[in-house]
């Protein structure tokens, strides 16, 4: 792997570590933090690889509209909506329902 990616591809699970219990962000909401707006594929690719790595929740990124568009990369059929299920949120037809109330955006909420 290209050491730069490797080097975003860090950046991205320390952002994503961040995303509190019950909230939810963006692929594209972390790469605009990341100051690389044009880089929402590239955090889904970091975050594809995310599982294997302790204590990034990935379960936590999401599309721009709130669909789980990374659940085939979770064990089990239904683990990622399940996941967010156990923090309260509810799921519908693989969105979440109210996205915006649980939207956690990292240029508001982490210092840069």
């Amino acid at each position: 792997m290209n050491p730069e990616n490797k080097n975003f591809f860090q950046k991205v699970y320390q952002v994503s570590k961040q995303i509190p219990f019950g909230r939810v962000t963006s692929y594209g909401a972390i790469a605009k933090y990341l100051g690389a707006a044009r880089s929402a594929r590239m955090v889904g690719w970091a975050m594809n690889g995310a599982g294997a790595i302790e204590g990034v929740p990935a379960h936590r990124v999401v599309n721009r509209k709130g669909l789980l568009t990374g659940k085939h990369h979770f064990d089990g059929t239904n683990l990622m909506q399940q996941l967010l299920e156990n923090e309260g949120l509810e799921i519908q037809d693989n969105q979440i329902v109210n996205f915006e109330k649980y939207f956690w955006d990292p240029a508001k909420e982490l210092p840069l």
